[in-house]
């Protein structure tokens, strides 16, 4: 691009509040959450932080909750935990990060839906159904296909009345099309990819973009190499995948879920894969070596490509972060 347009470009990433919906490190209580200035270094204006998987105990979900909530706290020169948008509207003009925090997995709630309003009084502000493999709300992408149960359904039900938001990532095709009929607050996924760009079991069909749409929902574009392309974690394939649902659905339900998470650590990620292999199923790239994921800094890059590839200044800022910020707006109490 043309340096006035690169300018453009940076003037109008600049003044964005960026919203990232999925932090990918690990949800441990030793995390070091200094290394949240990268997404803050990065213009990042709001981060949703993953405290817990299906793989983990139920308390483990709490004890990281815990941990990082303490430690965000603790950190108010920096860091707002955020509960309203005006919040994270504030945090933005101070130049701090706002967080809240996901949960993927209904494994968390130990099977009571009493679990759910004590999650969001803790600063919880989506959670997913199941992380790959079935459990008792319903069903994972990487297991038989089922369908919600009655237990998710009362889930629904009550993350819609406290102000949750309902997350499909992560779920299976039954399990997303009868959740996003159930509810009556507009659904996402917070860092799903298109399966018709590239065919994974962790990407989503058409059907379920068009699905989520329809419900006021976004799309979140997610960073994992495997997900994206062949361990491709080019901007311009980060791009790609905005224009695929863009094309299928507007702009308007396209944002970012990167599931960045930092470096990722060879080491821990062969043990946890070897630990479960049930969770990640061999013939999904899931032990392809030097795994990658989009890193936030190339977000700027992100919108100056968008404007390149001819989407209006209000459909990049949208893509962005303001997507994301009015379906929060509508849902979140």
């Amino acid at each position: 691009m043309p340096d006035a347009a690169i300018d453009h470009a940076r003037r109008l990433y600049d003044a964005a509040i960026v919203w990232d919906s999925h932090s990918g490190f690990s949800p441990d209580p030793s995390v070091d959450l200094s290394r949240l200035a990268q997404w803050r270094r990065a213009g990042v204006g709001y981060l949703s932080i993953n405290v817990g998987f299906d793989v983990m105990p139920w308390g483990d979900t709490v004890k990281a909750l815990a941990a990082f909530r303490r430690w965000i706290l603790a950190h108010p020169q920096d860091y707002v935990l955020a509960g309203t948008i005006d919040q994270v509207r504030r945090a933005k003009a101070e130049g701090r990060l706002a967080v809240t925090f996901d949960i993927e997995g209904m494994n968390a709630l130990d099977g009571s839906v009493d679990m759910v309003s004590l999650y969001h009084a803790l600063g919880v502000r989506q959670m997913l159904f199941a992380y790959n493999r079935n459990n008792a709300a319903g069903g994972g992408c990487h297991d038989q296909d089922v369908g919600l149960t009655e237990f998710g359904r009362a889930v629904i039900a009550e993350m819609n009345r406290v102000g949750m938001l309902v997350d499909c990532s992560h779920s299976s095709h039954r399990t997303t099309i009868e959740a996003m009929a159930a509810s009556t607050a507009p659904v996402i996924f917070s860092h799903s990819n298109p399966r018709g760009l590239w065919d994974h079991g962790r990407n989503i069909r058409d059907d379920q973009i068009r699905a989520c749409a329809a419900t006021g929902g976004i799309i979140g574009i997610n960073g994992v190499g495997i997900f994206l392309g062949a361990n491709d974690t080019r901007t311009e394939r980060l791009a790609d995948h905005v224009d695929y649902v863009a094309g299928l659905v507007g702009p308007r339900h396209v944002g970012i879920g990167l599931d960045y998470a930092f470096e990722v650590e060879s080491a821990g990620l062969d043990a946890l894969l070897a630990a479960r292999p049930d969770y990640w199923p061999a013939g999904n790239a899931y032990d392809t070596p030097n795994l990658g994921i989009a890193a936030p800094e190339q977000l700027p890059e992100l919108a100056e490509l968008l404007l390149r590839r001819g989407y209006s200044d209000e459909a990049v800022l949208g893509v962005l972060g303001e997507n994301f910020m009015r379906v929060a707006a509508a849902v979140w109490k």
